[in-house]
Parts: structure tokens; sequence; C-alpha cells
């Protein structure tokens, strides 16, 4: 009976993305013997004691706890644990469920009945396929600002498995090198002491340089005017958080905000959530002079060390009379390893640099690429890597100097 609940119950919190195996199963109901079923704070905690091991996992589990234990008195009740639970009187508040927690304890949708054509069935599964691979070609290559709510939702989880938009950079120091190849030398040092150990033999060691990714900062608009594309790409900036450590986000409209901490979270409806909290400026104003100049003060030493890439991200749509968005970018110019400037405006073939604040940013850039579909973000890596050789500096000071 209560076997059979607690393997329906690791079953849920699977399907939510939580890792429960037979051991956690097999382990939670010695934890129930240990425990008995009397007091439910005591099942709750023994439940989650040994089903999770990470606190951000605890979200979850708690959800689905009181969404799939009915209560009280669970020793009476052991046939209705599996009913989902209704919210009672006098029970205190509970966060929303999560999106994949309600998709997990969602009933299965029930099978299409078969076609008794044969031949039919076929070619209907023919062209459902190639409308499905169509579908997706469309999808990649539509803008962000003309998806539909379904659209967009499928393209924030394709968006979190993009690949990183770093390449390793070359260090100074060495490591071991398992054979000779192109850049590597002999490692003196190890091979004597081979050679002292085994003197009739000569076996070289070698070397060759050691490469790293290196850190990366983004620094997003989240102004009124970039809201659909901002939202999309935190989505992309979590799944490479999860992926990449060395991620560092901060967001500027009004003021400027470090999100980074609110991205390490392992669910993304669990760090976006934290992030609406802590930013307040949200489809607001935009004052990129104020919020470039307060990160060249208090982050950009603290951040752009050891070769650090920097995403800016906004369509530059601010003005720039009194010239203090050209000298903040001047000053991030001289502080930053390398600056790329994704610009949604871009998708536009016919674009020119006719707002005050592009033609400021323009001579202070590397690279300036779009950043408005699925296609753009999945082929950034390959535009940074074909353009370390050949900067876009040419072409951005053509931008700012054309009318």
């Amino acid at each position: 009976m209560i076997a059979e609940n607690i393997v329906h119950f690791a079953r849920v919190l699977r399907k939510a993305g939580l890792t429960i195996g037979p051991d956690r199963v097999l382990a939670a109901i010695a934890a129930l013997e240990a425990v008995g079923l009397d007091r439910r704070d005591d099942v709750r905690a023994a439940l989650s004691a040994v089903m999770i091991d990470r606190h951000e996992q605890q979200f979850i589990f708690d959800a689905a706890f009181d969404a799939f234990w009915r209560d009280p008195k669970l020793l009476e009740q052991l046939m209705y644990l599996l009913l989902p639970k209704i919210s009672g009187r006098g029970e205190k508040a509970r966060p929303p469920r999560a999106n994949r927690l309600a998709e997990a304890l969602a009933a299965p949708r029930p099978p299409a009945p078969p076609n008794p054509a044969n031949e039919t069935a076929q070619e209907e599964l023919r062209f459902d396929t190639t409308f499905t691979f169509s579908d997706r070609e469309r999808l990649a290559r539509a803008d962000f600002e003309t998806m539909t709510t379904a659209e967009f939702e499928l393209a924030k989880k394709l968006a979190e498995q993009m690949p990183l938009p770093v390449q390793p950079v070359r260090r100074r120091r060495h490591e071991a090198a398992a054979s000779r190849r192109l850049g590597s030398r002999i490692d003196l040092r190890t091979t004597l002491q081979r050679m002292a150990r085994q003197p009739h033999t000569l076996q070289p060691a070698y070397t060759h340089p050691r490469s790293e990714l290196p850190a990366l900062v983004v620094l997003l608009d989240i102004s009124g005017s970039m809201d659909r594309y901002s939202r999309l790409f935190l989505h992309y900036l979590h799944g490479l958080t999860r992926r990449y450590l060395k991620v560092h986000t901060l967001t500027f409209g009004t003021r400027l905000t470090n999100i980074t901490h609110c991205l390490k979270q392992r669910d993304p409806d669990v760090a976006l959530k934290l992030a609406d909290e802590q930013v307040h400026d949200w489809k607001g104003g935009t004052r990129i002079a104020s919020c470039l100049d307060e990160f060249n003060h208090r982050w950009a030493r603290r951040l752009l060390g050891a070769n650090a890439a920097l995403l800016l991200v906004t369509d530059g749509l601010d003005r720039d009379e009194q010239g203090e968005l050209a000298r903040s970018a001047a000053q991030l110019r001289r502080l930053a390893h390398r600056i790329v400037w994704l610009n949604p405006l871009l998708r536009f073939d016919g674009f020119e640099p006719r707002a005050a604040g592009v033609r400021a940013l323009l001579p202070h850039v590397d690279r300036f690429l779009p950043v408005h579909n699925l296609a753009s973000l999945s082929d950034l890596a390959r535009a940074l890597r074909d353009g370390a050789a050949q900067p876009w500096r040419g072409q951005a000071s053509h931008f700012a100097t054309s009318k």
C-alpha cells in the first residue's frame, strides 16, 4: 500500500526533473518505517531527507508533496494518498507550482484512435513529419516579437540548450600532454625524473599551453522596447549559467541590477521568479549612460579580468545629448578585453544608425551582431569565432560616421 504510493510519488518527482532512482525509493520506504505515519511533518522531513540532495530542489519537493499527499491522519487515509490535494480553509498559502511540476502532475493525453486505412495513415504520418520539421525551421527563423504564446514558450526551452558563445583562450602556463603534438615542448624536469628512476630508458615528457574558457559578462537591457527579447534572452543566460559557471549577468533600464545568483537556480521557473522580484525597472525607461558609468565604477575591475568577454544586449535607443554615453562607452572599452553588441534592430536589412545612442556606442564595440531569433543565438558562437581575426571595428566606425 504505502510502498506503491511512494513509487508513484517518485515518478512525479522524476517527471519534474529530479534525479530519483530506485535507491532513493527504498530509502524513502525505510525512512517512513523509522518515523511512522502519525505526523505529517515527520513524513515530509523524512522523505525530503532521502529523496533530494540540493537546496534548490526543496521548492519542487514541497509543491509536489502538498499536491500529492492529503492531510490529516495519513494512517486512516492511505487509500487517498494518490488524490491531488484541494486547498482547505485556514491553510497557509503556498507558492505557485512550477510549470514543469504542473506538467508532471497532469494526466496523460489519450492516444489518438487508429485509422482503419493503413495507406491513408502512412500518408498522414509522412505529411505530419514533414510539417513538424518545417515548423521547427520556421520557429528558428521567426522573430521573437512575432511569435505566438505557444511558440514563445517552446523557444524559451530551446534557448536554454544553445551552445556557449565563447571560445577557449590560450594561457601562458603549460600542462602535461599525453603525446607530442603541434605547439608542445619537452618537459625537461619530468623527463629527468623519469631517467632517474629508469636510467636505461629515455622517455621524454611533453607539455602544451593550457586553454580555458574565459568569463562571460552580460549587460542586458530590460527597457520597454526590449521586453520580448530580454525575457527570452534570460532563458538563454540561465542555460549558460547552469552549464558554465563563469557567467555574470547584470540588467539595466533605469538602474543596474546584478542577477547572477538568481540564474544559478536549477529550476528556470524559480530562477526567473527570483530575478523578477529583484529587478524593479522592467519595461521602464532607458538610461544607458548612467548604467554603464555605474558598471565601470563598481563592477568592471571585478568582473572583466582574465580576458573576459562582454556581451552588451540593447537596441541603443537612447539620447546622448551631453556626450555622457560616448564617454562611458569609451571607458568601458579600455577596461574590457572584447565588447560584442547584440542588437535586435539589425534584423532589418536597411538598418541605419540614426539614434544618438547607437552612434555613440558603435565606435567602441568589436562586433555588432543581431539577436532576434533562435538562429541568431545558435550562430553567435560561430560568428564570434569567425570574427576573431577580423574585428568589426572598421564597419562600426563606418556606421558611426555615416548619416
